[in-house]
């Protein structure tokens, strides 16, 4: 029998633009997240710092910041040739890092993780905006969770790649791959038939502009509680990864087991984004974002039990929940948002949902120093679930059942 989710994954995947759309970010996220775990072990390798491996993270993150300038570049010029040129330019980029050999050369290594982090937020502002003109609206939804079901999957086979590639050749091996893989992302990108109209000219400042992207979504009644409520998850849920090693070792087992627990999460998340189109027609936005939430909160409260079963289950079941309200937030946004200012709103809203992310994991590495993780992360549980009542607030004016969309149905 067919079901509503096989009939809308076929449908996607015979679509010859989405099917490409789809395998460029396989390509692309094959090769980053190889390189994204190997930085850091490089830079171990290299200096002995714990501290500076740690950085590697934190260079790709923070261009994220910049989010609301990075993405307004998204909204003048054509998507399609930016997200092919932003991959031509990382694949050019990256052999720089084959000159990394000693201690002296890691600057440069940073200086190419912030540089491919920057590069990273416009092309996720583009590509985000160039399939709405690719993909049917009414499978949004479906794109978006196969997007993440293809970018987790990458997850849990590329690192071992990555890895393997280290030890063999060292981090130029693992350099050379990913930069193979952008360029086929950048061939298959290209041979999507796409029409896009040219930009018109951009009226008002820079900064004008770029305040846009923050306005349209602060003002609109059902992206301002998805975005915040993304916010406010990934902030506690990144206090509560602070814990995994508390957690292991209260089970007596090393730490190499938090893997283990990554990858039941990995699982989770891959399987979502197959049932995310359907559940997103069933519930809608605003509640397929609470019910994740509230799934997660239920897991992260649920990992206090010393139980391994009980910790494999709720890995599993973090990994569903998690990505709900990405993918809602996401498709929200592209449904919403006008075309001409979707790279910024897109970029703001990466923004705004992962910085938080970044802070929860400084405060939960105090955190876990000063109190039994066990409590913490029921208090944590409990937060999330409040957290869920965000987004399915609805706005008491008469307006809200209105968007930037009734004004510009294209």
């Amino acid at each position: 029998m067919t079901t509503p989710s096989s009939w809308a994954v076929s449908r996607l995947l015979r679509d010859r633009d989405a099917a490409l759309f789809l395998t460029g970010v396989v390509v692309s996220g094959f090769g980053t997240s190889a390189l994204w775990l190997v930085a850091g072990v490089w830079v171990k390798d290299l200096t002995g710092s714990d501290g500076l491996a740690a950085l590697c993270t934190a260079a790709l993150w923070a261009p994220t910041l910049l989010g609301p300038v990075l993405g307004a570049l998204a909204d003048r010029v054509r998507r399609k040739p930016l997200v092919i040129g932003t991959n031509l330019a990382l694949a050019a980029l990256l052999p720089a890092l084959c000159t990394v050999r000693s201690p002296g050369s890691v600057p440069l290594l940073f200086a190419v993780l912030l540089l491919y982090g920057a590069a990273g937020v416009v092309e996720d502002a583009a590509g985000s905006a160039l399939v709405v003109s690719a993909v049917d609206p009414a499978l949004l939804g479906d794109f978006n969770g196969l997007r993440t079901t293809a970018r987790e999957g990458m997850k849990l086979v590329a690192p071992l790649t990555g890895a393997a590639l280290y030890t063999a050749y060292g981090g130029p091996g693992v350099v050379l791959l990913d930069a193979l893989t952008f360029v086929l992302a950048a061939g298959l990108y290209a041979l999507l038939r796409v029409r896009e109209q040219r930009p018109e000219r951009p009226a008002g400042s820079r900064r004008r502009r770029t305040a846009e992207g923050i306005r349209s979504l602060w003002a609109h009644p059902v992206l301002r509680p998805l975005v915040c409520a993304g916010a406010v998850t990934m902030g506690l849920v990144s206090l509560g990864s602070s814990l995994n090693y508390a957690v292991v070792d209260a089970l007596g087992h090393s730490p190499a087991y938090v893997g283990v627990l990554y990858a039941a999460q990995g699982v989770g998340s891959v399987a979502v984004g197959l049932v995310s189109g359907p559940a997103l027609r069933r519930l809608g936005e605003r509640w397929f974002a609470a019910a994740g939430i509230a799934l997660t909160g239920l897991a992260t409260a649920g990992r206090a039990v010393p139980y391994d079963p009980v910790l494999l289950v709720c890995g599993l079941a973090g990994g569903l929940g998690l990505p709900c309200v990405l993918i809602a937030a996401h498709t929200a946004v592209q449904r919403e948002i006008p075309a001409a200012a979707l790279g910024r709103a897109t970029a703001t809203a990466d923004t705004v949902m992962f910085t938080p992310n970044v802070l929860g994991l400084a405060a939960g590495s105090a955190l876990v120093e000063l109190v039994d993780h066990r409590p913490l992360l029921v208090v944590l549980g409990g937060a999330l679930l409040g957290t869920a009542c965000l987004p399915a607030q609805r706005s008491a004016s008469r307006t809200a059942a209105r968007s930037p969309s009734d004004a510009n149905p294209a």
